[in-house]
């Protein structure tokens, strides 16, 4: 190899590497911006889910967001990160085991809405292709925050909405919001 050829390939690795090292950085300080959005500790599953409501569904996690702007991911404890799933709506909530990643489960109590949308952060599919729960991992959270799933099969997805829609209180339907 001639010298120009081996500094072309170390300027090259050094950009990829300067590129590696920013989107490293930049994760890191969304999961830092993001660590208010959600509490110390996830809601955990209880012991009792009750009664499924739902079958398992095959899904993918999409990501979560704060609630109303649907870029805005939240990195923190794992929920940024896209993978397979499976959710299923049980009386005490909506339990999504994640493939590699941590479960969330989403208190019946913290849902605040249940809608499809076109696509959130990254993920664009059209049509009312995912299905967004709005939920608040904190009950002094005002703003609360979005998960979004993508169903394997079409016609799960008006299932998943309907079961999650009916743990939701009456009087609180009425504060649905979507991007």
């Amino acid at each position: 190899m001639t010298p120009r050829m081996w500094l072309s390939v170390v300027v090259l690795a050094a950009v990829v590497l300067l590129a590696c090292w920013g989107m490293w950085r930049g994760w890191a300080a969304r999961r830092r911006r993001s660590a208010d959005a959600v509490p110390t500790a996830l809601p955990a599953a209880p012991a009792d889910l009750g009664l499924a409501r739902t079958d398992a569904l095959e899904a993918q996690y999409v990501t979560t967001t704060r609630s109303g702007d649907w870029l805005d991911r939240v990195a923190a404890d794992g929920l940024g990160v896209r993978g397979r799933a499976t959710v299923q709506v049980f009386d005490a909530g909506v339990r999504i085991d994640r493939v590699g990643e941590p479960g969330v489960f989403v208190p019946a109590s913290a849902l605040r809405a249940a809608s499809t949308a076109p696509g959130m952060a990254g993920k664009f599919v059209g049509r009312e292709g995912l299905v967004v729960l709005t939920w608040a991992a904190d009950p002094n959270d005002e703003r609360g925050l979005d998960t979004g799933l993508r169903t394997r099969h079409a016609a799960d997805r008006d299932l998943l909405v309907a079961a999650a829609s009916a743990l939701i209180e009456p009087g609180t339907a009425g504060r649905e919001e979507n991007a």
